[in-house]
């Protein structure tokens, strides 16, 4: 590491364009702080996306590329598309110029292509990182310059060179593996110990067809006595205490945003969810029973080829979007309810879906991305 000491470790972090890239470049520029503290670290994402405004206020410098998605449904759009990735390219030339890089990294998105194939044209070593069971686009086009290639999931040889890819999870947020007051959390959301919990999350916007299928069996879930954390969603909060309006929840508390999600996933005996690769990893990490939900509305059905890498490894149960409103509460209440039950009082299934998702969990991801970064350097 002498040649570190003498000269200060640059390090180019690119992609975005879509939420779920940014937290992973942020935790693995994080651990890049942690184990080079002098290092600069400069991101570049796309214009007029959600990074240029959550990376700064990270605290990192970003500039953005005047790069955008291919649009399936209307292809004559794609001309200007096709125009600003030319652009896109000759802009991240000139960022990679002037920054000098020592190693160049890309966590998936269209952001990230323009950077990481000039960096790799200019003799940059190039690291990616693949949050998803089913490789992205972008990545897969890099893949043949890149020197590593991190990876959440097992099999991934099926999209990239075997002798490049590095199993390391993807980085979740710390403050979920922090020791909770289990009584603190109880009392948070009003909950008794005792009764089981099922804790319910769209994301931060909301999941339509989750709240749906809440919405058709509210008055089940209620009967049967099961506590519920009912996470709504901004879009659909004001829409669904109209519709409660006018019952008397004792059980299920519905609010449009979990504040305290450790609080939520230490009381919680069973979550229904997305299945976005960030909170599979966080579900793993945990050791959480969990119904998945895969969202239809995303790039190759990513979420749905997540959700059947834990269902083949009996560590989650999987109910479609299609199906969700007539069977996803059915099989929450059938989980939570069987007879057959542990010497802890929690029904066998549970049991056996949380110990198998837990062996699925990679752990201190950002720090052995960062760690792989650092080689690249040597």
């Amino acid at each position: 590491m002498e040649q570190t000491a003498k000269k200060q470790a640059k390090f180019i972090v690119s992609g975005g364009g879509t939420g779920g890239h940014i937290f992973p470049a942020i935790s693995i520029a994080n651990a890049l702080k942690q184990q080079l503290p002098d290092s600069d670290i400069l991101f570049v994402g796309a214009e007029n996306r959600m990074e240029m405004e959550r990376v700064p206020k990270a605290g990192y410098r970003i500039v953005g590329l005047p790069v955008s998605g291919f649009d399936r449904k209307h292809l004559l759009r794609n001309v200007k598309t096709l125009f600003n990735a030319a652009r896109s390219l000759r802009k991240a030339r000139g960022i990679v110029k002037n920054f000098k890089p020592d190693v160049a990294i890309g966590v998936g998105g269209y952001a990230s292509g323009p950077l990481l194939k000039a960096a790799a044209s200019m003799g940059v070593p190039t690291l990616l990182q693949e949050q998803n069971s089913y490789a992205g686009v972008t990545n897969k086009m890099l893949a043949d310059k890149a020197d590593c290639i991190c990876v959440a999931y097992k099999g991934m040889e099926r999209f990239f060179p075997a002798e490049k890819i590095i199993l390391t999870g993807n980085p979740v947020r710390q403050d979920l593996l922090n020791k909770v007051n289990r009584e603190e959390a109880f009392e948070h959301f009003g909950l008794v110990e005792g009764k089981p919990v099922l804790l319910v999350v769209g994301g931060s916007l909301g999941a339509g067809t989750i709240n749906r299928s809440m919405m058709r069996y509210v008055d089940e879930l209620e009967a049967s006595g099961i506590q519920v954390i009912w996470q709504t969603g901004r879009y659909y909060i004001n829409g669904i205490k109209q519709q409660l309006k006018d019952k008397e929840l004792k059980y299920i508390h519905v609010m449009e945003f979990i504040d305290r999600m450790d609080y939520a996933y230490n009381v919680a005996n069973l979550v229904i969810s997305r299945a976005g690769a960030g909170t599979i990893s966080e579900l793993c990490l945990l050791g959480e029973a969990v119904i998945l939900v895969p969202s239809p509305n995303v790039a190759e059905d990513h979420q749905t080829k997540n959700a059947m890498a834990l269902v083949q490894e009996n560590a989650a149960i999987m109910v479609t979007d299609a199906q969700a409103e007539e069977s996803l509460v059915p099989s929450a209440l059938d989980l939570l309810g069987r007879p057959a039950q542990n010497q802890s009082g929690q029904p066998e299934r549970l049991t056996e879906l949380a110990e198998n998702i837990l062996k699925l969990a990679q752990h201190d991801s950002a720090q052995r991305i960062a760690a792989e970064v650092i080689k690249l350097m040597k």
